[in-house]
């Protein structure tokens, strides 16, 4: 999949901070990609927890102008609301912010990036592996 627009996950997007094998030829090959707002709430802790904190926010600051950010609002809490519901009726719960993720990328009709295993039991999301 390529050349159409393309959600990051957290795991991809510290892929393509670090230079990660041809992760950032594969997400260049997409028109527009876009990062959830949790996933950059994640990426900034990771750099303030970090011993380069200064250099790690300046990287995660490049890669979100170069990126479009997906912002929470009324409607992605209403779909949270039911993909959480879905995945406890299911006993399939997933990490808290990865429901938001997840509620982002359904609400705006988004394929996810992202090496986590746990994202196929959510209904409706399109999962993509490089």
């Amino acid at each position: 999949m390529s050349g159409s627009e393309i959600a990051l996950d957290t795991n991809e997007a510290i892929a393509v901070l670090n230079n990660a094998g041809d992760t950032g030829r594969w997400v260049a090959a997409f028109a527009v990609v876009y990062l959830p707002v949790p996933v950059v709430g994640e990426l900034c802790f990771g750099a303030l927890n970090s011993r380069r904190a200064n250099e790690n926010r300046a990287r995660i600051e490049a890669l979100v102008k170069r990126c479009r950010v997906l912002d929470v609002n009324v409607t992605t809490a209403e779909v949270y609301a039911d993909v959480r519901l879905r995945l406890k009726q299911a006993g399939k719960p997933i990490p808290e912010n990865d429901v938001w993720i997840a509620a982002l990328c359904i609400q705006h009709g988004l394929p996810l990036a992202t090496s986590d295993e746990h994202f196929v039991h959510v209904d409706s999301l399109e999962t993509v592996r490089r």
